[in-house]
């Protein structure tokens, strides 16, 4: 079993914490991803799992082995960093087998797993060749093969995509989902970009100022995530929200600060007078034929297959995602409707999902 516990796990430097007391339960073979903003405290949680940073508190736990004091080459894992950190002097078939050679393997065992990896990541044409003599793509892929033929109980990936262009990324996603398919060994990634996390992970930690903020299934994050901040960090482009009273009556209603009432598909229980924040996704804004919410159009962002266009409500952006073709032009006076099932509403004091 290889799977990966971090039980109450903290990191401060002298007074300073940085991460605060953080638990996360991975089971062998899953796919998480640590997701959040710059300075979140991802990176150094990655960091602490492989032995580079050590933790001021807590636990970490590799296979049902505790690890605290363990050093990074005894841990039995396997990190693939951001820049690569291939030897320019070395071949690829040397840079994958050096861990190996370090390791006193024997030749024969360093080119079979070496051919294995290389075969695995379509690198065989490309043994006898120098890092300099690649391209981005294909380093990242040595770097990866390098982990591979390691054989760990774990790999830690550290926003290894940042450094591709945006084809590259796409195309890189789907090999390493691919890999992680074909190996089943437990995998923990780090990035920034919540689209790395929404279409790769089986499981994603959003973290926040060294919290964690929520765990779960992309969807399950998506389709209710626990906090504004979640709600907005995942989904790209990122959820609308609206700040005023709920009302009731005949059908339920948001009262913007200045008096305006916007039509609801529905609300939550027993919360009639309540300021709250209403969140709703670009996707779920429609037009409306009569009597929907005033808006004014001011950016049409056609992408091909839908049509970002920025909307003004009373002074309040709001982004829409359109799926059908229509002319649309800035300035011009349209009415939406937020009569959707998927609205997602919080308390606006505490922030939380109600």
């Amino acid at each position: 079993m290889s799977g990966l516990t971090i039980k109450n796990v903290r990191k401060s430097y002298g007074t300073v914490n940085i991460i605060h007391g953080v638990d996360v339960e991975i089971s062998d073979g899953e796919f998480v991803i640590l997701v959040g903003p710059s300075g979140c405290g991802k990176s150094t949680l990655l960091r602490m799992i492989a032995g580079l940073e050590d933790i001021s508190g807590g636990e970490i736990s590799i296979g049902g082995r505790v690890v605290n004091d363990l050093p990074p080459k005894d841990r039995n894992i396997a990190m693939v960093f951001q820049n690569y950190a291939l030897y320019p002097q070395m071949t690829v078939a040397e840079n994958m087998g050096f861990a190996l050679q370090l390791a006193g393997a024997k030749r024969a065992e360093i080119e079979r797993k070496v051919g294995e990896a290389a075969t695995i990541l379509g690198l065989e044409p490309l043994l006898s060749r120098k890092p300099t003599q690649l391209s981005g793509g294909q380093r990242q892929r040595v770097a990866m093969g390098r982990a591979i033929v390691r054989d760990p109980k774990v790999f830690l990936f550290d926003e290894p995509l940042s450094n591709l262009d945006a084809k590259l990324r796409v195309k890189m996603r789907a090999e390493i989902k691919a890999l992680h398919q074909r190996l089943k060994t437990t995998i923990v990634y780090v990035t920034h970009d919540q689209v790395e996390a929404m279409t790769m992970a089986d499981k994603i930690v959003v973290l926040q100022g060294g919290k964690v903020e929520q765990i779960g299934s992309p969807l399950e994050l998506y389709d209710r995530p626990k906090n504004v901040f979640v709600a907005g960090f995942l989904g790209s482009p990122a959820m609308n929200f609206l700040e005023g009273k709920l009302a009731g009556g005949a059908a339920p209603a948001l009262v913007l600060p200045t008096g305006t009432r916007i039509e609801l598909s529905r609300a939550p229980a027993q919360s009639e007078g309540r300021e709250i924040v209403l969140g709703i996704r670009p996707e779920d804004i429609s037009l409306a034929a009569e009597g929907g919410v005033a808006v004014t159009v001011t950016v049409v962002e056609p992408t091909g297959s839908e049509t970002h266009v920025a909307l003004d409500l009373q002074g309040r952006e709001l982004t829409w995602v359109m799926r059908e073709r229509a002319e649309l032009t800035p300035g011009q006076k349209i009415e939406i409707s937020l009569k959707t099932p998927n609205l997602h509403f919080f308390a606006r004091d505490t922030q939380q999902r109600l």
